[in-house]
């Protein structure tokens, strides 16, 4: 038979040709070692992630919330010494103002975070909430105070500066949102408005924040990139918190 018959037979013949049935059966099986493989590589990260995290939160069930309070005043002390022994600089009243201002949205970071850590993560640190919100005005009440008694000295000026300084109105907003919230932070108030009253009254957190960011913001001088991040970080905690809740369903 000549050679070029003989490739024209074997390209063509029946015994060569791809059986469907065969292709079908085959490639799941060879495949499916593949997908095992990922499949238990996901399911021991899983059981990693909630090994970590059922340990921090057994950890955190053990630490009490009221030292928050003593550890969490310990930076204002440190910023009044330093502006005091002249460790803040040129301008120890500008510097001790914005020291306590970044605390407080950095506090207030916080208290937006702990919900979708619990959601997300799993971490449960909600029995600190309380002790970091009342941290937050704190600060901001001292931010407030030293811009008050420091800075503008003349009580007479200070109607006027909120009026026409608008990163101080949305400042002064922020500070007027937390009012409530700070008044109502104990089992009391949670108790005689009702936990569903008292959820939504909490809510100002979130306008109190992301005036806090604007604030921030519009008070920095030229263009910087950390109020962004901020601002960019409060919007994120924000909505997550009106992102729903994915529910799946487990079979077997």
């Amino acid at each position: 038979m000549p050679a070029s018959s003989f490739m024209n037979a074997v390209s063509v013949g029946p015994c060569c040709a791809p059986n469907p049935e065969i292709v079908v059966s085959i490639a799941p099986t060879v495949a499916c070692p593949a997908r095992q493989f990922k499949a238990a590589i996901a399911a021991a990260g899983k059981t990693l992630r909630m090994g970590i995290t059922e340990t921090i939160n057994t950890a955190m069930r053990r630490i009490p919330a009221w030292p928050l309070y003593i550890l969490g005043v310990l930076p204002a002390i440190w910023l009044v010494w330093l502006g005091a022994t002249g460790g803040l600089g040129a301008e120890p009243i500008k510097a001790l103002e914005q020291g306590l201002g970044k605390k407080a949205l950095q506090l207030l970071v916080l208290v937006l975070a702990i919900t979708p850590l619990r959601r997300f993560a799993g971490l449960n640190l909600l029995k600190f909430r309380r002790a970091i919100g009342l941290l937050v005005f704190i600060y901001v009440t001292l931010h407030l105070l030293v811009w008050l008694v420091l800075d503008v000295q003349a009580p007479g000026r200070i109607w006027a500066d909120i009026l026409k300084r608008p990163y101080i109105t949305v400042g002064m907003t922020a500070f007027l949102l937390l009012i409530p919230l700070a008044i109502t932070s104990n089992n009391r108030s949670l108790r005689k408005l009702g936990p569903v009253r008292w959820r939504k009254l909490h809510k100002l957190v979130f306008p109190a924040a992301i005036s806090g960011g604007v604030h921030y913001l519009m008070l920095v001088k030229g263009w910087q990139i950390k109020p962004v991040i901020y601002l960019a970080v409060i919007l994120l905690l924000v909505a997550t918190r009106f992102i729903k809740r994915r529910r799946s369903v487990a079979n077997g």
